[in-house]
């Protein structure tokens, strides 16, 4: 994307559709299952993904940005056992 596009977009309103995350498999740990959807940006992949658990689910996004959606989606799943590890069930 140019300048002038980014510029443009900003004033138009337009939204890029490749900045929709693509879910990914999903992975369970410790009675959670963790769901990554890199987000695609101009420079690589944005962390992003879904804790869940039974019907209780946080999604989160975080600043990171890899250079592919398989590097992201494993620091996605790095970050989410994290959170898991740290808060349990306080993540909801």
């Amino acid at each position: 994307m140019s300048l002038f596009s980014s510029i443009k977009s900003l004033f138009s309103g337009e939204r890029s559709t490749d900045k929709a995350p693509e879910s990914l498999p999903s992975e369970a740990y410790n009675g959670y299952t963790i769901t990554p959807a890199p987000v695609r940006e101009e420079l690589g992949f944005r962390v992003n993904g879904l804790i869940t658990k039974g019907e209780l689910s946080h999604q989160f996004i975080r600043a990171d940005i890899l250079p592919t959606a398989e590097e992201c989606a494993k620091e996605v799943v790095r970050k989410a056992k994290q959170m898991i590890d740290q808060q349990g069930d306080k993540i909801f």
